[in-house]
């Protein structure tokens, strides 16, 4: 260690601390803050820190004026508002920064702390991960050393011990947590993640080409099921999200969203209508586990029938339009959804009986003149021309096949190519590059049957999943996002259909890799073993699923069937606040008499209670207690207080025999073997006991105060 890290002041070393504490709580921010933010924030705590270990002066006010001008402002500049969540954030954090600078006394130390502490709370408005709720609770334990620090002002106490005592602080308050993370009422929204945080599955009512190949580089889960009972194959696995069916010619968008929902609690499935599907093929219950997406449209798995939201889930209904899944309301938290699904229904509503059907017949004119021209040629080829939507399907996919096609995950064009977007997307993949994505082959699949007047859509959502051998649920991932075709036929109804298999058939049929696309990963990360990145992958998913359900999804229901397994009949919020109120006023009593039990008490000797009995018997004899001692006053001082009473001028024999038994008492109290000399203490306490009672009879009496008796 160098010489100047030993004369490291106490100041210095309590300011050090602080520091890293407030770093660890900055450093999950630093990803969504801006650039300038980050990098002024890393500044301000550098400077301190050297400050600190110099034991420098700080900087002048002047300078924090200008500085705290300067944040606010280009604040303004960034978010166009000082007031939001993200605006917030960033003034707070460079607030906080700033802050330290003027780090002079356990005042200023209490309200680096406390944004310390609010700075631990805009962590959850982004995400409640249980990394990152490990990584605060560190932070916490951190900030609360450090006011355990400011409170000891003497001396020098080591880090650890403030850590210490932090922790059994955080110990004792644990029961209380869980008294009112159990039975506090939830209140809505007050409990539920913010509408604009958590992570998105990427799925949208809107597409445009090159969209989800973004997508494929997202690796974070979108969902996980549970199949109770039989379970789909690789292959059977389409998770149906939003259908689109109208295309302006860059853009397909879905007609879903404009059309207006049932009223609550109806729907095609429930309302009997003629479209309602057919349950075919064997079926399939499962339990899917959506993370918020802020659709409408559920990726539930083809060829659902049955679906209900979960009792610990949201409240809103579901709506089936078709094979389609909606909910009344976006779906901004964390869902889950019981489901049963028919691995050989299809949709049998004719598109041609509703205004809706219609759109899959429509191009928008002068779009992608080569590819409806190719089309057109193409369908005047011999065994084409009379061929049904089925024949010409097939004959669409062979010619995937035979023709050049590839597939590839970075596509030449994507939705942001250039200043300017270019023309005919359709035709530059169909008839030059001949390269794309699930969504290239889709789409113009899509396309060049409509061209061919056979009804035709696109489907988007996942396709496939991985099992986790940890808890065997089926984890699909935002990288499982697909995009797949429908067509009309008029014997069958609507078949799905994915172009996508005809030239990339792994993707569909084998299940996925424990590194799906190891070029993505870091230098130092792209050497490790499969199986090893598998199982702490696998391990991982399994805590955060088991954290999402027993944690962020505890609701009111699951409260409400936790007062019923405890006995209450009807339970509602009244019933909550009173058992909330109840556990935590047991719990505090609980420590109030821990508290008194833990008192720091006096260590008393064998002799207190004798000399006790001694003091009082004396006391009861009229006699008074020897001045400046405490109870019960050693026997000498007794003694000699009897010897300067009225007794020993009344009553001399009587005096005597108490003072003399006092003194062999006292010399007995401190003679080497006391110990053994238990008896000898009973009998002469006894003895005074016996003498001052004769001292106190009525024919003896004598008054505490001679001088005033004297003069009556």
């Amino acid at each position: 260690m160098s010489p100047r890290s030993t004369s490291l002041s106490r100041d210095g070393r309590d300011t050090l601390w602080l520091l890293a504490v407030i770093t660890v709580c900055i450093l999950p921010h630093v990803a969504r803050l801006p650039l300038w933010c980050s990098v002024g924030t890393a500044l301000a705590i550098a400077w301190r820190a050297w400050l600190a270990w110099r034991d420098a002066p700080l900087p002048p006010r002047w300078v924090l004026v200008v500085a705290l001008i300067a944040a606010t402002g280009l604040t303004l500049l960034t978010h166009q508002s000082i007031f939001g969540r993200q605006a917030g954030v960033t003034l707070v954090t460079l607030l906080t920064a700033l802050k330290t600078l003027e780090l002079r006394a356990r005042r200023d130390a209490f309200v680096v702390t406390s944004l310390g502490f609010f700075l631990v709370l805009t962590q959850f408005l982004h995400s409640q991960a249980i990394g990152l709720a490990a990584l605060m609770l560190l932070a916490t334990l951190g900030l609360l050393s450090s006011l355990v620090l400011a409170q000891r002002q003497q001396g020098r106490p080591p880090i650890t011990a403030a850590v210490g005592a932090a922790a059994r602080c955080m110990a004792v308050g644990v029961p209380v947590m869980l008294a009112l993370y159990l039975l506090f009422p939830r209140f809505g929204p007050l409990w539920s993640a913010p509408t604009d945080s958590g992570p998105r599955t990427g799925l949208s009512d809107r597409i445009e080409l090159g969209e989800l190949s973004e997508l494929a580089l997202d690796d974070s889960v979108a969902m996980r099921v549970r199949f109770l009972g039989a379970t789909p194959l690789h292959h059977e696995m389409y998770f149906r999200g939003p259908v689109l069916d109208r295309f302006d010619g860059r853009h397909w968008t879905s007609s879903a969203v404009l059309r207006p929902l049932s009223s609550p609690g109806t729907s095609a499935a429930t309302a009997g209508h003629a479209d309602t599907p057919k349950a075919e093929g064997r079926q399939i219950n499962y339990q899917l586990t959506l993370e918020p997406n802020r659709l409408r449209t559920l990726p539930l798995l083809d060829g659902t029938l049955a679906a209900q939201f979960a009792s610990s889930g949201s409240t809103t209904k579901l709506h089936r339009d078709g094979l389609s899944w909606h909910a009344r309301e976006p779906l901004t938290e964390r869902t889950q959804v019981d489901a049963s699904a028919w691995m050989g229904t299809r949709d049998t509503l004719d598109p041609r009986h509703t205004e809706a059907g219609l759109g899959t017949l429509a191009l928008p004119l002068g779009h992608n003149p080569r590819t409806l021209a190719w089309a057109n040629q193409w369908r005047e080829r011999a065994g084409l021309k009379d061929a049904d939507a089925d024949a010409l399907a097939q004959a669409l996919l062979a010619h995937i096949r035979q023709g050049g096609f590839s597939y590839t995950l970075a596509p030449e064009d994507g939705p942001g190519d250039g200043p300017e977007p270019r023309p005919h997307p359709i035709d530059r993949f169909w008839l030059d590059r001949k390269t794309g994505f699930c969504e290239h082959y889709a789409t113009a699949f899509v396309v060049i049957l409509r061209a061919m007047n056979v009804p035709a859509r696109v489907v988007t959502g996942f396709q496939g999943a991985e099992v986790n051998p940890v808890d065997g649920l089926h984890v699909v991932r935002n990288s499982d996002a697909h995009a797949w075709a429908e067509y009309w036929s008029a014997p069958r109804g609507w078949v799905r259909i994915d172009p996508t298999a005809a030239v990339a058939p792994n993707r569909i049929d084998r299940p996925r890799p424990p590194i799906r696309y190891p070029e993505q990963l870091p230098p130092a990360l792209q050497g490790l073993d499969p199986a090893f990145w598998s199982g702490l992958r696998a391990y991982t998913d399994a805590a955060n699923h088991r954290w999402n359900v027993w944690v962020l999804q505890y609701s009111r229901q699951q409260q409400m069937s936790l007062l019923r397994d405890w006995g209450f009949e009807s339970p509602d919020w009244v019933t909550l606040v009173r058992m909330c109120a109840g556990m935590v006023g047991a719990l505090a009593v609980a420590g109030l008499f821990w508290l008194w039990w833990q008192r720091p008490r006096k260590s008393r000797s064998p002799w207190h209670a004798p000399l006790m009995k001694v003091h009082k018997a004396l006391l009861a004899a009229g006699l008074t207690a020897p001045p400046d001692c405490p109870a019960p006053a050693p026997a000498l001082n007794w003694a000699s207080a009897i010897e300067r009473q009225a007794l020993s001028r009344h009553r001399p024999e009587l005096a005597q025999a108490l003072i003399e038994r006092l003194r062999r008492l006292d010399a007995l109290r401190y003679a080497p073997e006391q110990a053994r000399a238990r008896q000898q203490r009973q009998d002469l306490v006894k003895e005074v006991m016996k003498l001052a009672a004769q001292s106190a009879s009525p024919s003896t009496r004598l008054r505490t105060a001679p001088e005033t008796r004297s003069r009556g």
